[in-house]
């Protein structure tokens, strides 16, 4: 097995700052790898091959510790690339340990391994997921362009290494977010991807697991309740929208959102026609995978009559063109639609943010105020996880699903 002994090479220029390098050893063969760690010869403790703080020279404690935390990382990679070597059980040189350490470099900053993954992502189909990885990666790249990681861990376009990740920075990205105004709930979705993306990079032996999340919050909050009562809910559908088209539509989509048992709109946005048949509604839930059947009913047939055909296989009107880029079509139809529904909000006396998800909480609610059992429509969108209710709903005896709905499609007539 190889060792690494950490060294200090003088400045030959008098007062300057020396070099901190690392000597491999194996089979009687020696090599020299250069660090970026610089300190001056009153900071090495030769002694204890310790970068150490000098009293004369307080003002670069920090830099000292910083230096301390750029050799830890390099003599820890530097061991798994060796320990990875003996376990392949081949033959290695110092030069085959230093070509893997520069290799590791250059492929496992956090934003090439990021990117990776994304790739990775939309090639398996989870567009979605992909969109959320890139939304944090993105959010994390803003925050490194203000935070000083200081001058040992700086690489181009301010990416960082992978086991850079510490502690330190996951909080201060935390504050970064806060002082911004992000809701909680916001920065812990960051966060938890980012906690996603560190513990695979564990799980493929590129970095060890230091634990840095442990400081930072990653739960979520209950959220204000979104959900509008019933009475609310017949003076969206009956509201004369016909002198304005796109809060007509907005309004219809609203509708069929909760019709459909608060269907999410990409769901919506993706059912096709030939998941309409004798009179159910049979997807799988693009976040989950889940299958979901539901009743075709006379509302949602003539609000869907209220639209020429789609020409595209998609069965409501929201993707209408089959060369659009359908991803993007949907987003920016959410956003629209959403915008009318806050113009909609004050003609029916609504004082919270009216959007597309309001539908989904809503339906919960009314499903639970109706009398409905727990058993056949938990408290849904009021309960802490979300996830274990759309597990629920997709384990349970369609008709007894349908009975409910219907029960709820009765009370807004």
């Amino acid at each position: 097995m190889a060792t690494i002994k950490v060294k200090f090479r003088p400045s030959t220029v008098a007062d300057h700052e020396g070099t901190v390098y690392y000597q491999i050893m194996h089979e009687r063969k020696v090599k020299v790898l250069l660090s970026e760690c610089q300190v001056f010869p009153s900071e090495w403790d030769e002694k204890r091959s310790l970068v150490v703080i000098d009293r004369h020279r307080n003002e670069r404690r920090h830099i000292v510790k910083s230096v301390r935390e750029c050799i830890r990382r390099d003599v820890d990679r530097l061991t798994r690339i060796i320990g990875r070597l003996d376990r392949a059980g081949i033959v290695y040189t110092p030069e085959d340990v230093i070509d893997e350490f520069e290799r590791y470099a250059d492929q496992y900053t956090l934003f090439n391994f990021m990117q990776n993954i994304i790739i990775r992502l939309r090639q398996n189909g989870k567009t979605r997921t992909a969109e959320t990885y890139t939304a944090t990666l993105n959010s994390f790249r803003k925050f490194l362009d203000t935070y000083d990681t200081g001058q040992l861990s700086r690489l181009p376009n301010n990416d960082l290494m992978l086991d850079a990740l510490n502690s330190d920075v996951l909080e201060a990205y935390q504050a970064w977010h806060q002082n911004r105004g992000v809701a909680p709930n916001t920065i812990s979705f960051y966060i938890r991807i980012l906690r996603a993306v560190y513990n695979r990079a564990v799980e493929d032996e590129i970095i060890e697991n230091h634990n840095p999340f442990r400081h930072v919050y990653t739960g979520v909050d209950k959220t204000v309740k979104r959900a509008l009562p019933l009475a609310i809910i017949k003076k969206i559908k009956r509201l004369d929208l016909s002198n304005s088209p796109t809060l007509d539509y907005a309004r219809d989509m609203f509708m069929l959102s909760f019709m459909l048992r608060g269907m999410s709109f990409i769901d919506m946005a993706f059912l096709r026609k030939i998941d309409l048949a004798e009179g159910y509604i049979i997807y799988r839930r693009r976040k989950t995978g889940q299958q979901l059947t539901i009743e075709w009913t006379r509302d949602m047939q003539h609000l869907l009559d209220k639209y020429p055909e789609n020409i595209t296989p998609y069965l409501l009107p929201i993707i209408r063109r089959p060369d659009a880029d359908e991803r993007s079509t949907y987003r920016n139809t959410a956003y629209n639609i959403n915008h009318s529904l806050k113009k909609i909000a004050p003609m029916v006396g609504v004082t919270v943010p009216l959007t597309l998800y309001v539908a989904r909480h809503s339906w919960a609610s009314v499903a639970k105020a109706q009398g409905i059992p727990i058993s056949v429509i938990s408290e849904g969108m009021g309960h802490d996880s979300e996830t274990t209710t759309r597990i629920y709903l997709a384990s349970l005896d369609t008709s007894v699903v349908d009975r409910a709905n219907s029960l709820i499609l009765k009370a807004l007539k």
